[in-house]
């Protein structure tokens, strides 16, 4: 037993999430870290080898915690359920324990104050959510809700800027209503469902029939 850490690994990691997510990467210090976690300085070197690998491990749940988030919303139709994506991190009433934002945005915003495998992470996360995002669309140009010239890449990139806003917004003040408007504004982007092309008129079936000169009757 002596070789076993005598702490819960999931208390340690959403104990330092709390103060990484509040504060960022480069202004938590080890003594914030070490007292949240409730572990010695040599305790969190032995398990985590350093602040850049605690952060990483956390950064990393983190992520899969969101992206599971996102994968777990579903709805009717392709444009339902990117609409209830977004809704989905809209922010609820009433106080939460949870720190504001979101930790992918934030560690991006800090990218270069990031250890190299710490970038790739975040870069990662970043990528993962636009995944989710792309696959929607692409299953909506399978399914008939969208052309298939439909623009993937750049709708993508404007709806993960939308989700980040539902995330980060509130700290600016922006209330939920608000960020609601926002996502029906949003969503303007979403292109027209392809239309069949229109039944021609008996007239106009007779017309296109009829032989160059000749009168219709």
């Amino acid at each position: 037993m002596s070789g076993k850490p005598q702490f819960d690994d999931d208390t340690v990691i959403n104990s330092a999430m709390e103060i990484f997510w509040r504060h960022g990467y480069a202004a938590s210090s080890i003594d914030q870290l070490t007292a949240a976690m409730g572990l010695s300085r040599s305790s969190m070197y032995k398990r985590f080898r350093e602040k850049d690998g605690l952060f990483q491990e956390v950064l990393s749940t983190y992520t899969q915690r969101v992206l599971k988030r996102m994968n777990a919303v579903q709805a009717g139709t392709k444009r339902q359920q990117l609409q209830a994506l977004f809704h989905e991190f809209l922010p609820r009433d009433g106080k939460t324990a949870r720190p504001p934002g979101c930790m992918l945005a934030r560690s991006c915003m800090e990218m270069t104050d990031l250890p190299s495998a710490s970038q790739v992470i975040a870069r990662e996360g970043v990528s993962g959510q636009r995944a989710i995002l792309s696959r929607i669309l692409r299953d909506a140009i399978a399914g008939g809700e969208l052309a298939p010239t439909s623009d993937i890449a750049g709708l993508s990139w404007h709806f993960l800027g939308v989700l980040q806003a539902m995330m980060n917004l509130p700290q600016a003040g922006a209330t939920s209503g608000e960020l609601r408007r926002v996502v029906e504004l949003a969503m303007l982007a979403w292109p027209s469902a392809p239309s069949a092309a229109a039944p021609q008129r008996p007239s106009e079936r007779r017309s296109s029939s009829a032989r160059p000169g000749e009168k219709l009757r």
